[in-house]
């Protein structure tokens, strides 16, 4: 049993009514990959916008594996001290990864954060030595258009995080960098600026299998219908 977990942030948990792209991604994996699998993780609620709270179990299509390792507010910041434990308790084999954004746009400058990104790497090696992840780059949302300081923020990151992957990656424990969906647009696959509708949710969810299956041979290409 090949054990999953998506980490990341508000784009990740989702919230009360929607799919979500975890269930994308699972939806794609039941067609494309023959062997058993499973999304594991600590967490299974969706963010409540009525409390502000990650209290509701109200997706769109409750009907899969739920587990995760997202927060609405949460960074590499905060999941760095969270991953050990969630990888050795949820016995995780590939850590599905979107984080930085709330980062960048609250706690840490690129610098730090990608100072994080290793922290998080060498904890998750720590509870699993041979994890496999795949992460992500910060997608840009409608904050970089009226902040050019974060938009600059945003690309310093994710150059930094390109250099840290490709230090970190090891045979025993393999990093991959995802490459961003390159026809998202936050003005078309967002509801509001950062977080994913449908199309969003699809374009994530694409982007994370189309590099699982050419970089690790996990699965199969994305179709969305």
């Amino acid at each position: 049993m090949l054990r999953f977990m998506p980490v990341g942030d508000s784009m990740t948990i989702g919230s009360a009514g929607e799919h979500t792209w975890r269930y994308r991604l699972w939806q794609h994996l039941c067609g494309a990959y023959d062997d058993p699998f499973t999304l594991v993780g600590p967490r299974e609620t969706l963010h409540d916008p009525s409390t502000d709270e990650p209290t509701s179990y109200a997706y769109a299509d409750p009907d899969f594996p739920r587990a995760h390792l997202a927060g609405w507010g949460e960074g590499w910041f905060h999941m760095a001290p969270l991953i050990g434990d969630a990888v050795r308790s949820c016995h995780a084999d590939v850590l599905l990864v979107s984080l930085g954004l709330i980062d960048l746009g609250f706690y840490t400058n690129a610098e730090q954060t990608a100072d994080n990104v290793r922290a998080f790497v060498a904890e998750a090696r720590a509870a699993g030595p041979r994890i496999r992840t795949a992460v992500l780059p910060v997608i840009r949302n409608v904050r970089v258009e009226a902040d050019p300081a974060f938009a600059d923020q945003v690309a310093r990151f994710n150059e930094l995080l390109a250099k840290t992957v490709a230090d970190l990656d090891t045979p025993a424990s393999p990093l991959l960098l995802v490459p961003p969906p390159p026809s998202y647009d936050f003005h078309t696959d967002t509801y509001d600026g950062t977080h994913p509708n449908e199309t969003g949710e699809h374009k994530i969810a694409g982007a994370f299998a189309e590099a699982l299956w050419r970089e690790w041979d996990l699965g199969g290409p994305y179709r969305t219908a």
